[in-house]
């Protein structure tokens, strides 16, 4: 009947130390609450069980000494494996003391006249410090293996990310290269085409009037706006494309006569503007003299160009708005101007300032001073 207990016990003791020691691990680890131990206990109380069979085995003359010790190596050492890593050394050291002197003070009541007391008092020591040698560098080692690991998936996991952003960068450089085109070829070929409409319109009037040389005049002109705009949009391929304001301001002024619209210009001093907001100002010219063309019917148009304290500015303001505004009016040619103008912190107005008058204006602050160098050995101690 006791060897029959006793063997149940240990097959017991032998199924709780697996859950008991992965507890322990994950608690030593820092990955459970120290608090929560169920396996920890039933392994504790199934190491008294078995211990309590073995010293009544012992008592009755079941086992010998020389079984009494072997027992003792197999049970007490997973408790204290388990121990080895769930308390710290001093309560560990605390626990096999305590340990050997309980199991040592059992052993004597059960075999008084026998020996199994000192050699306990000498095997639990020495198998609970086995224990605590072996377990907590291994987990440390293990600690160490899994920071390692945690460690390289969230390189891996930044790598992804790098990878992602510069996907993303990509993806956004050419948006914004496809942007940048649109806008440079509305641009560039919206003034030229209009006025090759307007010029073709009037070719075929002088044509049908048999004003032959006129006529030809014309598509001579046409031809070459055509050649330009091929050659403008091949910069604009390139990227390398400029403009100049004051070109651009002679340009709006011929085309728009060439309309039959009345011009007229005020500019200063064009030279003494900086090149990015000449080149800003130029493009809001052409798009305002493409705007005059395409919408509306005026008989008039003035372009203003002012410097004063706060920067510069430029006014474009003709008398053909119709009644009913476009829906294409202030769209995408519109939008590209203030693109151009963002970057030198300018802003851009158009609409209406009276009954059949249009009005588009762009204003660009003076860039700010550069800061004065230190006079020359100044400050000195």
């Amino acid at each position: 009947m006791l060897r029959s207990a006793l063997f149940l016990s240990s097959l017991a003791l032998c199924a709780a130390t697996r859950p008991a020691l992965l507890d322990a691990l994950d608690r030593y680890l820092g990955r459970t609450d120290a608090l929560r131990a169920p396996a920890a206990w039933r392994l504790l109380a199934l190491t008294v069980l078995t211990a309590a069979l073995y010293l009544v085995c012992l008592g009755t003359g079941t086992i010998d000494t020389q079984a009494l010790v072997t027992a003792v190596m197999f049970f007490i050492n997973p408790v204290y494996a388990v121990l080895a890593l769930r308390v710290p050394v001093p309560r560990f050291l605390l626990a096999v003391v305590g340990g050997t002197a309980a199991l040592s003070a059992a052993a004597l009541l059960a075999d008084p006249e026998g020996t199994p007391s000192a050699v306990l008092a000498i095997i639990v020591p020495c198998s609970a410090l086995l224990a605590l040698v072996i377990c907590r560098p291994s987990g440390w080692s293990l600690a160490r293996t899994w920071d390692i690991e945690y460690a390289r998936q969230e390189i891996e996991k930044a790598k992804d990310k790098v990878e992602r952003a510069k996907e993303t960068e990509s993806r956004l450089a050419v948006a914004e290269e496809r942007l940048r085109f649109g806008r440079d070829l509305h641009d560039v070929l919206g003034r030229n085409l209009a006025t090759i409409a307007l010029k073709s319109e009037l070719a075929v009037r002088l044509a049908r009037r048999e004003r032959t040389e006129d006529a030809v005049a014309q598509m001579a002109e046409v031809q070459e706006i055509a050649q330009r705009s091929q050659r403008e949009v091949r910069e604009v391929v390139r990227g390398y494309r400029g403009i100049d304001l004051g070109s651009e301001l002679l340009g709006a002024r011929s085309v728009l006569e060439a309309a039959g619209i009345d011009c007229a210009t005020a500019a200063g001093d064009i030279q003494s503007l900086a090149p990015p907001v000449r080149a800003a100002l130029a493009w809001v010219v052409r798009e305002a003299a493409t705007n005059v063309l395409r919408h509306g019917d005026a008989r008039h148009c003035t372009i203003t160009l002012a410097t004063s304290r706060s920067g510069t500015s430029l006014t474009v303001e003709n008398d053909g708005a119709p009644e009913s505004p476009s829906p294409t009016r202030g769209g995408s040619g519109l939008a590209g101007l203030r693109e151009r103008l963002a970057p030198l912190g300018g802003v851009l107005e158009a609409g209406p300032t009276a009954p059949g008058r249009f009005r588009l204006a762009a204003h660009v602050p003076h860039p700010p001073a550069p800061a004065p160098d230190p006079a020359p050995g100044g400050n000195r101690p």
